[in-house]
């Protein structure tokens, strides 16, 4: 009797163990199925160039505004543009001249920077194609004389103006950009330039290029821009368990 009855409460126990293990399983499938999965946003920064923006202001001679915007294509990578008009005039020693145009920057942005989950900072190398539609206006310009005995040239007003000339350029990029508050974001970024075609006048040169800049040794230029952005959330992907674990 003592043998039936020590082996009905080993059975008895061996499924009280088994049914505890099956609630254990479930507890945890439950718990695991109620935490919400991590996602990423996706969507359009735009914004302007605050340096161009003071200068309308605080320099006589310029007039510009600089629209700046990217689009995030994955977790690195970003379509970028800029877009902007310039009306600058420039008085050297000989010459003194007036160029007008508007330009398009156009290509892309590497994020360097391995954000936090809901972050998108981003410190970043990039390449643009730009092209620029312009006109020059020749002013006034005094001839170089190397033997100034009877005094310097007269300076001559010209007000000569080249229409229909156009520049095309690769420029390289590179710059940071932060979230101050929610959505709102200032950045920072630095450009070498370097001229593809360039169609300037037959009699007069195109020092000075909207978008490019001033030309150096006719061919490379310089720039940089400080600008202000917000981004406008569009949707969201979710992250998968080991990028997930990665990004943490």
């Amino acid at each position: 009797m003592l043998k039936y009855t020590f082996s009905l409460l080993l059975v008895l126990g061996s499924l009280l163990g088994q049914a505890q293990e099956v609630k254990t399983t479930e507890k945890n499938s439950i718990k695991v199925d109620s935490i919400k999965p991590k996602t990423e946003r996706y969507g359009l920064r735009i914004g302007v160039d605050l340096f161009k923006l003071s200068r309308s202001f605080f320099e006589k001679d310029y007039r510009g505004l600089e629209l700046v915007g990217d689009f995030k294509i994955t977790r690195k990578y970003f379509i970028a543009a800029e877009i902007g008009n310039e009306n600058k005039t420039v008085e050297d020693t000989k010459l003194n001249f007036s160029t007008k145009g508007t330009y398009l920057k156009a290509g892309f942005d590497y994020n360097a920077y391995e954000n936090w989950l809901g972050m998108n900072n981003m410190i970043y190398v990039g390449m643009r194609y730009g092209v620029s539609s312009f006109s020059q206006t020749l002013n006034s310009y005094s001839i170089y004389n190397p033997n100034p005995y009877f005094g310097e040239a007269p300076v001559r007003e010209v007000g000569e103006k080249f229409s229909g000339l156009s520049a095309q350029w690769i420029e390289v990029v590179a710059g940071i950009k932060a979230e101050i508050v929610p959505n709102l974001y200032v950045g920072f970024s630095v450009r070498l330039n370097n001229l593809v075609t360039n169609k300037k006048p037959e009699t007069f040169d195109n020092l000075y290029i909207p978008g490019f800049n001033r030309t150096y040794n006719g061919k490379f230029g310089a720039g940089f821009n400080y600008t202000i952005s917000y981004f406008v959330p569009l949707y969201k992907t979710t992250i998968k368990p080991k990028e997930k674990a990665k990004k943490q």
